[in-house]
């Protein structure tokens, strides 16, 4: 049995990264850059009106001064010539600063009669120019790879005038729950039968993590099914078992996958809730078991899971470890490091608590309903006092 680092160091060094692909930047959201965002163009091109007004040259700007209008500048339009000696151009938002302008004048400042505008107030210290690549410069790194993209990002993306993205393709992860007892949700159950909820969850947050994650349902304990729904999933980068990893006679999952060329790399982790989390590999191949009870497999699929999937698509780590007061006493640690669910709040002087969920036991999923964090007790922990801070992992 190896420690929670010791787990998490050789899933690390057993992920084998996907390859790069290119695809549009309309389907770009969510995905993990494989190769950096450099800009080709420089964005402002030109300089550009901040203000919709008048452009003219600073060593006509007088106040009273009246200056002749030879021209407009709509954006997308530029006004074609030189600004000469007392000129003005009509000009908009976003426009191309003519050639000889120093400054835009606003359109209240001015008042106009015809081809006469007529400079009614003094010169303020704002030229109201965006100055050419104040944004960026052509071969400018905008984003580096490993940057998992958001909204956020695909506008300057868009800007830099790049179509499609070069990105880690999303990992294939199989979801395989085991166990004679398992039903569909919308079951009628027999007395012994539960409903196979893990799946779900796992599912959800795989994708989320940036995986493409295969649901193979719930297979009995029979070794010829579990082998036949592993294989039915075809090329997968990843297997992701639920249950069915103990010693137990009804305990199939390893022996199977071993039967299928599978090594181990580790097979428990002195962790708690979450000791019989498993890992095996087969050439590019890996397998991640996590435990059976609800809970167990939720907390160990944010510990061990997430990390891996993100190593997988070459993200940045992103653990979100965070120190927080405690709201309320809790009692010391046994010998295992252990991770309590828990939410957090804000305490009547405005800081912010975490509040260990009533019930910790690991069959239980209504904790994880308000859930935000799991409270970290290392080994032999002592006991802790409500106002003492606790490290906390949080649940995203």
């Amino acid at each position: 049995m190896i420690d929670r680092l010791e787990a998490l160091a050789r899933i690390s060094a057993s992920a084998v990264r996907t390859r790069s692909e290119t695809i549009p930047l309309a389907e770009a959201d969510g995905r993990t850059l494989s190769a950096p965002i450099l800009a080709k163009l420089t964005q402002p091109a030109s300089n550009m009106s901040a203000m919709d007004g008048y452009a003219v040259r600073d060593v006509d700007f007088v106040q009273g001064k009246t200056l002749k209008l030879v021209g407009e500048a709509p954006a997308g339009h530029p006004y074609k010539g030189d600004l000469g000696e007392n000129e003005c151009v009509r000009i908009f938002t976003g426009s191309v600063v003519p050639d000889g302008a120093d400054r835009v004048v606003m359109q209240e400042n001015v008042s106009r009669e015809g081809d006469a505008v007529t400079l009614i107030e003094p010169k303020s210290p704002s030229l109201h120019i965006r100055r050419a690549g104040i944004d960026f410069s052509k071969g400018d790194e905008l984003i580096a790879a490993g940057t998992r993209l958001t909204p956020r990002h695909l506008s300057i993306i868009a800007a830099a005038n790049h179509g499609s993205v070069d990105v880690y393709r999303r990992p294939k992860v199989a979801v395989l729950s085991n166990g004679d007892e398992l039903r569909p949700p919308g079951s009628v159950l027999s007395e012994g039968q539960i409903i196979a909820s893990n799946g779900y969850s796992l599912c959800a947050l795989i994708n989320a993590w940036g995986g493409e994650a295969i649901d193979l349902g719930a297979a009995p304990d029979d070794r010829a099914e579990i082998a036949r729904r592993i294989e039915s999933a075809g090329e997968v980068d990843l297997y992701v078992p639920i249950g069915g990893a103990s010693v137990g006679d009804h305990d199939h999952m390893k022996p199977v996958f071993q039967s299928l060329g599978f090594e181990e790399v580790f097979s428990k982790i002195a962790i708690k809730p979450g000791k019989p989390t498993w890992l095996f590999k087969k050439g590019d191949a890996r397998v991640l078991g996590l435990p059976g009870n609800p809970a167990s497999a939720l907390v160990c699929a944010h510990i061990f899971l997430k990390p891996l999937v993100q190593t997988m698509i070459g993200a940045e780590l992103s653990e979100g470890w965070m120190n927080v007061i405690l709201a309320e006493d809790i009692p010391a640690n046994g010998q295992r490091e252990t991770f309590m669910r828990g939410h957090l709040a804000y305490d009547e002087d405005g800081r912010q608590i975490v509040v260990p969920a009533g019930n910790q036991d690991s069959s239980l999923l209504s904790p994880f309903i308000h859930a935000d964090v799991l409270i970290h007790r290392p080994s032999s922990d002592p006991a802790k006092s409500s106002g003492d801070k606790v490290s906390c992992l949080r649940l995203d």
